[in-house]
């Protein structure tokens, strides 16, 4: 069951996070960072498909900064208005990625799984936060302008080949950079088109999406060790 949470950042701001799972019994922490559609109907159950595998999880309200309680549609005017939300918050958006590992992290290890824009906020963290066990960026728009940072952690990134917001050669270019990562950084490209994990998206791909749940818990089983 998802329960909502206040937790506050070092700079003093306050925000909600969808929890679930019982930290005393888990095998370590997840944060889980959304995409620019705010923190919606499909983040919010993300948390409890994490606890049912055994983990304490926690996805803050990212778009609390600007405005809170904000739920967007996967649609043309709620892509408008999330990038809007987005440019408001993100530079003060690693603050708060903190703040929630410093409360996942009453279950152990954390680990940080994020979407879309939270793709790309989990390979800055796995980057320049500290407690992070491990990263896991799901289309990440960040990552080929970024490739040239250096992860703290072990990162696995998942990527479609028809992602037009990704083209393949920006994939390709994140993928050389970090070939010799130590920690390693291991990318997966998967026949699918951004967002392919959630299923209230069109570009929805459940056979992507399964294979991507299948290989990023058996990271998290690694890395939470």
């Amino acid at each position: 069951m998802t329960q909502t949470i206040k937790i506050e950042a070092e700079d003093g701001h306050t925000l909600d996070a969808a929890v679930a799972g019982d930290p005393g019994a888990a095998r370590g922490g997840i944060v889980i960072l959304q995409e620019i559609f705010g923190l919606n109907g499909h983040i919010r159950d993300l948390p409890r498909r994490f606890a049912e595998a055994g983990y304490y999880a926690v996805a803050p309200a990212m778009f609390d900064r600007a405005e809170p309680g904000v739920e967007l549609d996967y649609d043309a005017a709620g892509k408008e208005r999330g990038i809007a939300l987005k440019n408001a918050v993100d530079a003060d958006a690693l603050f708060d990625v903190s703040a929630s590992i410093r409360a996942a992290a009453a279950a152990g290890p954390v680990s940080v799984v994020g979407f879309c824009w939270g793709g790309s906020l989990a390979w800055r963290a796995a980057t320049c936060l500290n407690g992070v066990a491990g990263a896991v960026s799901y289309y990440g728009g960040e990552l080929p302008s970024k490739a040239g940072l250096v992860a703290h952690c072990p990162v696995l990134a998942h990527f479609g080949e028809h992602d037009q917001t990704i083209p393949m050669e920006g994939v390709n270019t994140f993928i050389k950079a970090q070939a010799d990562a130590d920690p390693a950084v291991i990318s997966h490209i998967y026949d699918a088109d951004h967002g392919f994990n959630c299923d209230a998206r069109g570009q929805f791909d459940a056979s992507a999406a399964e294979i991507a749940w299948e290989r990023t818990l058996a990271f998290l089983d690694r890395v939470s060790r």
